[in-house]
């Protein structure tokens, strides 16, 4: 069985666009125009990503976002004409995984989908199985995308997890936030460097005992981020 994307959308016009280029895409696609309709739509399709439009009659999309999230830990892209670099950080900020503001290019979006969906791929991950830190006190698991913290689960979504790995599998390496979006995106785009820190922020808040003085990732200031602990053994 094929799963679906989910596009949430209320614009029947710009619904049906990207349903057009993402069946001429290979993808099989759900539509929903309200929240409360998407909600029982992802408990029952169990898709593999969501489109999400932020500006729903029923529901804001901030808020659908997270309820997604708590259904399962599915990719999302915020489709929406909130345009400005302080929104699309606050969307990156509730875990989406990509941000596409109106009007925008079908084509590109069949592109962002597809770089979203890369980042589940085990294949393009180095071929480390397990990495433990500060003698198993972080374990990160690339077979499942799993990360643990003192034996509980850290729900990473796929860009916080790709950043974590990209950090951890070089320990001490500063990364700049461009490279960062490079490798762990898959692409650079105009405003994305500043994403990274919402990431990071996330990141941070889910691994680390205090996020504010932080033991794994830190910040090197007017460059990027290290990881700073080396793996157990």
């Amino acid at each position: 069985m094929l799963y679906p994307i989910l596009v949430v959308e209320d614009d029947g016009k710009i619904a049906r666009i990207v349903k057009v280029y993402l069946e001429g895409a290979g993808f099989r696609v759900v539509h929903t125009e309200q929240g409360k309709d998407a909600l029982e739509a992802a408990r029952r399709e169990k898709p593999m990503l969501v489109i999400l439009d932020l500006m729903l009659p029923d529901i804001s999309g901030e808020e659908l976002c997270l309820q997604l999230k708590d259904i399962a830990d599915v990719p999302i892209i915020m489709l929406t004409a909130k345009a400005s670099e302080e929104e699309r950080v606050a969307g990156f900020a509730l875990g989406a995984d990509d941000y596409v503001v109106k009007p925008f290019s079908p084509r590109e979006l069949v592109f962002r989908v597809k770089a979203v969906l890369k980042r589940f791929e085990k294949e393009d991950m180095p071929g480390i199985v397990t990495m433990s830190f500060s003698l198993g006190a972080l374990i990160i698991d690339d077979r499942d995308y799993k990360v643990t913290k003192n034996g509980e689960p850290a729900r990473l979504t796929p860009t916080e997890f790709k950043l974590l790995f990209t950090l951890a599998s070089a320990p001490h390496r500063v990364y700049s936030r461009g490279e960062l979006v490079e490798k762990a995106l898959g692409y650079q785009f105009e405003g994305y460097e500043r994403s990274v820190d919402a990431h990071i922020k996330n990141i941070r808040r889910k691994i680390e005992d205090d996020p504010q003085n932080p033991a794994f990732i830190h910040t090197i200031y007017g460059v990027g981020y290290r990881f700073s602990v080396s793996r157990d053994g």
